[in-house]
């Protein structure tokens, strides 16, 4: 995109795109985000559409004891424009998205990308168990078109 004159000043109109992450678990927590990206996001209420609650079990005996639970929360994809689960969604850095990875994946949670109630398109984190049942390796979750 070109470049215009501002006050004697060349501004740039190209539009920077960062990444958009939708939480619905404990991303969301003050406490996660300052270990996680050392600092508190800022975030806007939003909904994830086509997929409802679920949890998935916790099957290490010694980290279910260390998290104090026995599931994590997950989201499973249900292709219903109805369905829809509450969380944030967030503006982050590449950076911030690859702490987030790491975060995620001692569980086996995925990045997939997902269309939000709002329309943005936004990465969350799903079960690996969950993606395959409903995409197979396919890493974007997308609303099936109905006839």
């Amino acid at each position: 995109m070109p470049a215009t004159a501002f006050g004697g000043t060349r501004v740039s109109l190209a539009r920077v795109i960062v990444p958009l992450l939708f939480s619905y678990g404990t991303l969301q927590l003050l406490d996660v985000q300052l270990r996680t990206y050392r600092r508190k996001l800022d975030g806007q209420v939003d909904e994830l559409q086509g997929f409802s609650p679920s949890l998935v079990k916790v099957h290490d005996p010694a980290l279910a004891a260390k998290l104090g639970k026995t599931h994590h929360a997950n989201v499973t994809y249900n292709g219903n424009d109805a369905s829809r689960v509450a969380g944030s969604v967030f503006e982050i850095t590449d950076a911030e998205l690859s702490s987030t990875d790491a975060y995620e994946a001692p569980f086996f949670y995925k990045r997939v990308t997902a269309t939000l109630a709002s329309g943005r398109q936004a990465w969350v984190y799903v079960h690996a168990d969950s993606v395959r049942r409903a995409v197979g390796d396919e890493p974007t979750l997308r609303k099936r078109n109905k006839p």
